[in-house]
């Protein structure tokens, strides 16, 4: 049974950080691009950070500089380090899991940045 299991959400004040982790099972990790999604009320799920099965990172713009997506393939964990935050960051984050026909979802992590 697959399974994405996203931790690390919270409140915090604006310019500060967190670090989100998403684990995965029950497919083989290491083959699949992984991805952090967001979506505020109100609004469309957007993709935020990308890391390709060989590696390769993406960042969508409004979080270049700030963001940072890694993983841990031993541990079939990917994290996504959010620094700098802005309220307008505040948002349920989606892990994600892609390779060909699979497609796998998070249940989400609620990211709220206020003072």
């Amino acid at each position: 049974q697959v399974q994405l299991v996203e931790s690390g959400g919270g409140l915090v004040q604006p310019g500060g950080s967190l670090r989100l982790s998403c684990a995965g099972s029950g497919f083989t990790f290491s083959s699949h691009t992984m991805s952090w999604y967001r979506q505020a009320p109100g609004k469309e799920r957007e993709l935020v950070a990308s890391i390709s099965a060989g590696g390769s990172t993406n960042l969508a713009e409004p979080v270049k500089g700030r963001f940072t997506i890694s993983r841990d393939i031993a541990k079939n964990t990917v994290f996504l380090q959010m620094n700098s935050l802005k309220p307008e960051d505040t948002a349920v984050y989606y892990c994600h899991a892609k390779r060909f026909l699979n497609d796998y979802w998070g249940q989400g992590t609620q990211v709220t940045v206020s003072s």
